[in-house]
């Protein structure tokens, strides 16, 4: 491992750095979400070039030398690819974002503590290996690009062709058929069946809930997976099935009112965080998941409720929870939105639009990535 410790560098540069990368990490991020659906949309294609050029110069300004490289192999592969000369694929869209991600993490440590490792000979292998992509050698672009990207993460998981051991390609998650976790004890798995037949009861509540439990539980514990699942996938299944029990308990006058709530009928609709997290405040074994329903309304920026906590307060279950409960309630109709329904993809554009001060962008972007091979396999 090498050190790089920068020049002299006022800290009011490093923060408008720090400020220009993540603004054109999250611009690219979209642009990747869209490329998924329009792969050959040039002008997509143009500006996630941009973006890296972008972030490559702002790096050479400062003399960050050391990431150099490796953007500009990704840049040049960029260029091919808005000149029509090579073809876009999910895994150049890993290639960019795991790129982008050492990139953040190098600036960040370089402004937390002055200096930041970095494995030289890993990036050379990397340049070596993006190098290798060219307008001329089509049929090895997918296992070129894989290599890379397993250059920058190997935990991710690989197939083989078993034609071809030296083959490889990065092994997606799957959607699973139930929202119930496998590999687990007897006794969870009772009590998440039983969770899972309260809410089917539950979704008779309401019109608009048929399937909802589900939905939701199979969506949250996919994108957890497509993160390295983070989450316990047992108190995530159970925060997804009980985290809107309390919703049940309400007047239905107010469950279908079309038009604005008043404040007292939205203090009441909020009641139903308290409510759900309390079913399960006696089942310790469950704890985790209480926490989650507890939470899966705060917001990043504080805003949200009941207790209006903080980003860094919330956790990594409820930051996830409160992105697919949102984008299943713009896929599907509710009392209040019942001729604004939206396709799947553009609920994923509207949350991408709505994000800052809302979700967590670490959350956002899991989503994102799993959601892309979800559209274009046509889930």
């Amino acid at each position: 491992m090498q050190t790089f410790t920068p020049e002299d560098l006022e800290d009011d540069i490093l923060n408008d750095l720090m400020e220009e990368i993540n603004e054109l990490y999250e611009a690219s991020e979209q642009t990747l979400i869209e490329l998924e659906l329009r792969p050959e949309d040039n002008e997509l294609q143009r500006a996630l070039f941009r973006s890296i050029h972008t972030i490559k110069g702002d790096l050479g300004l400062v003399n960050f030398s050391p990431m150099i490289p490796l953007l500009q192999h990704v840049e040049d592969l960029l260029d091919y690819l808005r000149k029509g000369q090579v073809a876009y694929t999910s895994t150049m869209s890993d290639l960019v974002l795991q790129t982008m991600d050492r990139v953040k993490a190098f600036v960040e440590r370089v402004m937390a503590e002055g200096k930041a490792e970095y494995d030289e000979e890993l990036h050379k292998h990397l340049v070596l290996a993006i190098g290798r992509i060219r307008p001329d050698n089509s049929a090895e672009h997918e296992q070129r690009l894989t290599e890379a990207v397993l250059l920058l993460n190997p935990s991710l998981d690989v197939i083989t062709d078993s034609d071809n051991p030296q083959s490889v390609q990065i092994k997606p998650p799957a959607l699973s058929s139930t929202g119930i976790p496998k590999d687990i004890s007897s006794e969870k798995k009772q009590d998440i069946l039983f969770f899972r037949d309260l809410m089917q009861t539950i979704e008779r509540r309401s019109n608009f809930w048929g399937g909802r439990g589900d939905r939701i539980a199979k969506l949250a514990m996919y994108i957890n997976d497509v993160a390295g699942n983070p989450v316990d996938e047992d108190q995530l299944a159970v925060a997804s099935y009980v985290h809107d029990f309390g919703m049940a308990f309400m007047p239905l006058k107010v469950l279908h009112k079309g038009d604005a709530l008043s404040d007292i009928e939205f203090n009441l609709m909020r009641s139903h965080v308290y409510k759900s997290a309390r079913l399960l405040e006696h089942l310790d074994q469950w704890d985790m998941a209480r926490k989650i329903v507890m939470q899966h309304h705060e917001r990043t920026d504080g805003t949200g409720y009941p207790l209006g906590i903080k980003e860094d307060d919330i956790c990594d279950g409820a930051k996830l929870l409160a992105i697919v409960d949102t984008y299943d309630a713009m896929t599907h109709p509710r009392a209040h939105n019942q001729d604004n329904v939206l396709s799947k993809k553009d609920a994923v554009i509207e949350i991408n639009r709505s994000a800052k001060g809302q979700f967590s962008m670490k959350w956002v972007r899991h989503f994102n990535q799993g959601m892309t091979a979800l559209l274009t396999k046509g889930h």
